[in-house]
């Protein structure tokens, strides 16, 4: 119960700061509505499904790009970081927690940007919900690990989409054929698998980014 304690205060943590501050979710709505909005006036009428399906992961990953870019800044200024390796009493916690914290984030722009994605381009699928969902848990996994790796470079701002975007590819790849395909329960599998993957290696190998 102590390693859920801890991940529960620490994710607690990271929403709280997000609910006074109002720095991470707004940018995040405000970006993925502007490339829907700019996305419905440059797509010339009558542009297939499935360019407009591109489309949506396109701006899910930037989005999420937008929000990790954020997601260590309060210890980052605030020096605090040494503080919660010093008191967790498991390192991967802070992973968890703050991988949490992103996770609802994105589940939160989402609801909105879905639902306006669907106004504009057409009706958004059962399918399409469930790709979101589990590419969201691989976002965040993935995300949260590199931007640890990140917040100790000064070249961060460079570093985290230069590490970020090739590792999700197979999460476009994923939800994109999970939207588009005739039996998408193959591509709702991979995407399944690499969160298990991904997450499991995230979990791990956090405490020896954060120890260095």
């Amino acid at each position: 119960m102590s390693y859920l304690a801890d991940v529960g205060a620490l994710a607690r943590k990271d929403l709280l700061l997000e609910l006074r501050s109002r720095d991470t979710l707004p940018a995040m709505l405000l970006f993925v509505l502007s490339s829907f909005v700019v996305f419905h006036f440059v797509l010339p009428t009558g542009t297939d499904r499935l360019a407009a399906q591109g489309l949506l992961w396109v701006a899910i990953v930037f989005t999420a790009l937008l929000g990790l870019a954020r997601a260590f800044s309060a210890e980052r200024e605030q020096s605090v970081l040494d503080g919660l390796v010093l008191a967790t009493r498991d390192l991967s916690a802070i992973w968890f927690g703050k991988a949490l914290s992103i996770l609802a984030f994105l589940a939160l722009a989402e609801v909105v940007a879905l639902p306006v994605f669907g106004l504009f381009f057409g009706r958004v699928e059962l399918r399409t919900v469930a790709a979101v969902a589990l590419a969201d848990l691989g976002i965040a996994a993935v995300g949260t690990l590199l931007a640890g790796m990140a917040a100790a470079s000064r070249a961060r701002e460079l570093l985290l989409p230069l590490l970020f975007l090739p590792l999700v590819i197979p999460l476009v790849i994923g939800g994109v054929g999970a939207t588009v395909a005739d039996h998408p329960s193959s591509y709702l599998g991979l995407l399944a698998l690499y969160d298990a993957v991904f997450g499991l290696v995230a979990w791990g190998s956090f405490a020896y980014v954060v120890a260095e």
